[in-house]
């Protein structure tokens, strides 16, 4: 028995999630239980996990946004199990980082199949773990703390802005198109929907440059996009 395996299984009909979290415990693994997509992230942001069992229609917060918010920080393996069984579902999920999807009703022996192939293949291929620190210059993110500093100084953000400080600081090189921006930060197709994008920029901007005057991290690159000022 292998305990030191923990799955989370985000799951909101009970059950299924039993069902689920037995198949589990017959594997040697340690499961649990989550209802909603809110109290699944509370999980994520309590611990590492060795695995994600994630349903897409779930309460709170949806599987989407918890498959984006998993991939922006880490590498662990997530299955998407859904009755969500159509094709562009199924493919939008694979890209948005999802490592498998199986479609409700499931067959229990496939089940534990996969999730036993996908903790052989990560333990095997795992990728490098996220820094929990990002830094560029007088510019700081912690994943742990949720917390962006400037020059030292704390700064305010919304989720929006938080997100797309660590998207600049994941890459901080690349230039960001106001579509990169939307589609990353949103996951949401961007349509030139440039007044979104140039309200956060300006806010973000803004509350930089309050905490710390005199510097600047994002600069413009007319015509192209946004990136943090070499």
């Amino acid at each position: 028995m292998n305990n030191s395996i923990n799955i989370l299984v985000a799951e909101d009909d009970s059950d299924i999630s039993r069902l689920l979290c037995s198949i589990i415990r017959k594997s040697g693994y340690v499961p649990q239980p989550a209802f909603s997509g809110t109290e699944a992230l509370l999980y994520l942001e309590q611990r590492q996990w060795s695995m994600v069992l994630l349903d897409l229609m779930l309460p709170g917060m949806t599987g989407e946004e918890l498959l984006k918010w998993i991939r922006v920080r880490g590498g662990v393996p997530v299955i998407i199990i859904s009755a969500k069984g159509e094709q562009q579902t199924k493919v939008s999920a694979l890209r948005g980082g999802a490592d498998d999807f199986i479609t409700k009703p499931f067959d229990i022996e496939e089940v534990s199949a996969r999730i036993d192939s996908h903790l052989r293949r990560y333990a095997q291929i795992a990728p490098p773990a996220v820094p929990s620190v990002l830094q560029h210059k007088g510019l700081v993110l912690d994943h742990d703390s949720k917390t962006v500093t400037a020059e030292g100084a704390e700064v305010a953000l919304t989720v929006r802005e938080y997100e797309i400080v660590a998207l600049f600081l994941s890459a901080p090189k690349k230039v960001f198109t106001k579509a990169n921006l939307y589609e990353s930060v949103w996951d949401e197709p961007y349509h030139g929907d440039d007044n979104t994008v140039n309200v956060h920029m300006s806010n973000l901007r803004s509350k930089l440059a309050k905490a710390a005057p005199g510097s600047e991290f994002i600069e413009t690159v007319w015509g192209m996009g946004y990136r943090l000022k070499p």
